[in-house]
């Protein structure tokens, strides 16, 4: 390749964090600047009354076969699936501080909200937050660390992956403008509801 030759757009995406991190919202920015369709993994995944589809993996076996596409990485049991076609994966490495804020802020919000999310659903009533060990913001805390040694754990099962490691909204940002800069287009402002899906 010539040395002035930029190196290809990535066309299959993935964005990993922990709950709080951002993922959503970063995907639907990238899918924006490329002009690739982003598909919410949650939606694939959440039935009505967040039962789990059936047709989960198949939904995913199909959105991975696909030419292009950005999505978020999570649920173990399509991580592999998504790696072995992925081309990027970025990983939000954010603070804990940072996560934890978003998550109560958006579930505090979307409670208020009566907002609707994948199929249907809702949060559910946050008294909930003292009696269900499974809530959203307590869930959050306990896997707050749950990407420790993720660059490592990417290089050796899907060495052909460029991961690129963002570790502040300063640096989301930088990484945009220089994404943008290479497609010609503007840097897209996160969506207005950003809040019900991060």
């Amino acid at each position: 390749m010539p040395a002035d030759t930029p190196p290809a757009l990535p066309r299959r995406v993935l964005v990993a964090g922990t709950s709080g991190a951002g993922k959503s919202t970063l995907a639907g920015r990238i899918s924006t600047l490329l002009g690739i369709t982003h598909t919410e993994l949650d939606g694939l995944y959440h039935g009505p009354g967040w039962t789990p589809r059936t047709a989960f993996v198949t939904d995913v076996e199909r959105l991975v076969a696909g030419e292009s596409w950005v999505t978020e990485w999570q649920y173990r049991a399509v991580r592999p699936l998504l790696l072995e076609r992925a081309e990027l994966l970025v990983w939000l490495d954010m603070p804990v501080r940072v996560r934890m804020r978003r998550v109560v802020t958006r579930t505090v919000r979307r409670r208020v909200r009566g907002t609707a999310l994948w199929n249907g659903n809702h949060e559910p009533p946050l008294r909930t937050f003292v009696g269900d060990p499974d809530h959203i913001v307590r869930w959050a805390w306990r896997t707050r660390h749950g990407f420790r040694g993720l660059a490592s754990h990417v290089a050796e099962v899907a060495p052909h992956l460029t991961v690129v490691r963002l570790r502040s909204q300063d640096d989301v940002e930088r990484w945009l403008a220089e994404l943008a800069g290479r497609v010609g287009r503007p840097v897209p402002p996160p969506r207005r509801d950003a809040d019900r899906r991060s």
